[in-house]
């Protein structure tokens, strides 16, 4: 099999590199003019199949919403496996848009070889972002342990048993920004809280809702009476389980509250849309590379106990007006710096 430009060498490289927003389902094939398009134009290029994947969805909606915004075209080619990936990326630099957009941190290593190869072309990364990244590689990241800190000060306020858990799909440090924070916020007002994680792992550790449904009611089984899901496409598992079991749950990303009204208590949100939307404009002005890191003081990531739209929505917090005006007050102290929530990728 012949190789291209960009695979050689990286398809090994990129099958290291996992999602916690994986999803099962086809791939869109990814054939472009080499020549490059008339006016501006963006390609988006997903880590595996959007399909109802949430995390995704929203990260298409920003990259469709700012091309309209900066009048450029808009082409999203979807991957389902990092040689996929890798076979994208290849066409998206021959077809040469105004910015190739890879979102997750699937892209790390592609993304810290190949925009040094393709110096001419803009390169944005959406979740993450390559360990040297080259000066036409522009990121944007999230501080998702601050919003995880802040759902587990909900847990830890709301927890009768005071036994906790995190349905993950990956025991990974990244993904473990969704875990440990969770847990520190609970004890931070219930410290004789547990915590226990476990994981759904196997072949597809993204897109798993029956294991992720089975790790779920296990947790339950031990007593625990609140289980975060943190597993992507398998969450709508744990929330089964824990309807099915008597216990509440979290969810991840985007509001998810409504796939399981009267169960989930609430979210840890992570805009992506706008923060995508933002860089794009940049890149496309002309302000390009470097890294802005998004958290609860850029408004990137938080809770829906702090949207306005909070009575609006499914989520079981909303009928704990003490436990929202406690998560506002230690968000405020986050914010303030008052307030440190470590790190678990910072070791």
């Amino acid at each position: 099999m012949r190789s291209t430009p960009i695979t050689t060498g990286l398809i090994t490289a990129s099958a290291l590199a996992l999602t916690l927003t994986a999803c099962g389902g086809g791939t869109t094939a990814a054939k472009d003019a080499s020549e490059k398009p008339a006016g501006k134009s963006i390609i988006l290029i997903t880590p595996n199949p959007v399909g109802t994947n949430g995390f995704l969805q929203l990260g298409v909606k920003g990259a469709e919403t700012a091309a309209q915004q900066i009048g450029a075209s808009f082409k999203l080619y979807e991957s389902k496996d990092p040689t996929s990936i890798a076979q994208n990326l290849d066409a998206a630099v021959r077809a040469k848009p105004t910015i190739i957009i890879g979102i997750t941190f699937s892209f790390d290593d592609l993304f810290n070889t190949l925009p040094k190869q393709h110096p001419d072309q803009q390169f944005l990364q959406v979740d993450s972002c390559a360990k040297t990244p080259a000066p036409n590689l522009s990121c944007v990241s999230f501080k998702e342990h601050e919003a995880a800190y802040l759902a587990g000060v909900e847990a830890g306020l709301l927890s009768e048993s005071g036994k906790l858990g995190v349905v993950a799909a990956l025991d990974s440090p990244f993904i473990h920004r969704w875990i440990d924070p969770f847990f520190a916020g609970a004890k931070s007002v219930k410290p004789a809280a547990e915590g226990t994680p476990l994981y759904v792992g196997g072949n597809n550790p993204f897109s798993d809702p029956a294991r992720a449904k089975s790790q779920a009611q296990t947790l339950i089984g031990r007593g625990a009476d609140i289980v975060a899901a943190a597993a992507s496409g398998g969450n709508q598992g744990v929330f089964e389980a824990a309807a099915a079991g008597g216990a509440k749950s979290f969810g991840v990303d985007v509001d998810q509250c409504a796939l399981s009204p009267g169960n989930v208590v609430d979210n840890v949100l992570k805009r992506v849309d706008v923060a995508e939307i933002a860089a794009v404009k940049e890149v496309a002005a002309g302000k390009t590379g470097g890294v802005k890191v998004y958290g609860l003081a850029e408004n990137g990531v938080g809770v829906t106990a702090l949207d306005d739209t909070l009575a609006s929505t499914a989520c079981t917090v909303a009928k704990s007006p003490e436990v929202v005006a406690k998560v506002k007050q230690v968000r405020d102290d986050i914010v303030a710096g008052k307030i440190t929530v470590a790190d678990p990728l910072a070791g």
